[in-house]
C-alpha cells in the first residue's frame, strides 16, 4: 500500500461529489451492532430450532461457534493484507483500493470510517456464506455446521469491528487492550505493510508479519 500522508483534520476527506454517494462511506459502529448481531443470533437460533441437537448433542453447536470465530481471525487477516492493502498498478485501481480502506490510512481518526459499511459488509457476508456452506456441506459432508459456524464467524467479526475502533478512540491502558491499541497503532504510524491482524496477532505471528517489538 501506498504510503499516504496521514490527515489530521476533524474533516473527514471527501471521497464523492454526490451527497448521495458520500452519505454511504460514513457509518457509526452502533449501526454494525443492529445489523450484524441478530444475524449471528438467527444463525444459530435456526440451527436449535431445527432440532438437530437434540440427536447430536449440543457440542456441535458451541464447536462450530467457535470454528467459526476461528475463521474469522484468518479471514480478517488474509483480507486486510492481500486485498486491503493490494497495490494496483493502474490509477483506477488504485483510486478504488484507497476508497474502501487507503482513505483509513490517509485519516486513521475519522470516527465515521473505523468499521465496515454494510455496501461492503453485506455482500461479502453472502460470499463468506457460500464459501462456509461448500466447505462444511459439501466437502465435509456436515450441513448442521454451518449455521453455527456462520454464527461465530459474525461474532468474531463484529469482535473486530468494535474493537477496530476502540483502538482508535478508546483509551484502553490496560491488559490485552493496551496491547492490541499499540498493536495496531504501531501498524498504521509506524509499519503499515506489517501487524494485519487487529484482534488478534495470530496470524501475524504464523506469516512472519509481526515484526520484532
Amino acid at each position: 500500500m501506498a504510503h499516504y500522508p496521514i490527515d489530521h483534520s476533524d474533516v473527514p476527506i471527501r471521497l464523492f461529489k454526490s451527497d448521495f454517494l458520500e452519505f454511504f462511506t460514513h457509518i457509526s459502529p452502533v449501526v454494525v451492532v443492529i445489523i450484524w448481531l441478530p444475524v449471528a443470533v438467527a444463525f444459530m437460533a435456526l440451527e436449535v430450532l431445527s432440532g438437530g441437537y437434540i440427536a447430536r448433542g449440543v457440542g456441535y453447536l458451541v464447536g462450530g461457534f467457535f470454528v467459526g470465530v476461528f475463521l474469522w481471525t484468518f479471514a480478517e487477516y488474509t483480507l486486510h493484507r492481500f486485498l486491503f492493502h493490494y497495490q494496483p498498478k493502474d490509477p483506477k485501481w488504485e483510486r478504488i483500493f484507497f476508497l474502501f480502506h487507503g482513505v483509513h490510512h490517509a485519516q486513521p481518526q475519522c470516527k465515521t470510517r473505523l468499521v465496515m459499511p454494510p455496501v461492503v459488509s453485506i455482500p461479502m457476508a453472502f460470499i463468506m456464506y457460500g464459501i462456509i456452506s461448500l466447505i462444511f456441506s459439501t466437502l465435509l459432508g456436515l450441513p448442521h455446521w454451518v449455521f453455527p459456524v456462520m454464527s461465530g464467524f459474525i461474532v468474531g467479526y463484529l469482535f473486530y469491528d468494535l474493537t477496530h475502533y476502540a483502538t482508535h478512540h478508546f483509551p484502553m491502558r490496560r491488559g490485552i487492550w493496551k496491547y492490541l491499541k499499540r498493536y495496531h497503532m504501531q501498524h498504521h504510524y509506524k509499519t503499515p505493510n506489517a501487524r494485519f491482524g487487529v484482534s488478534s496477532p495470530l496470524w501475524d505471528v504464523v506469516f512472519g508479519t509481526k515484526p520484532a517489538d
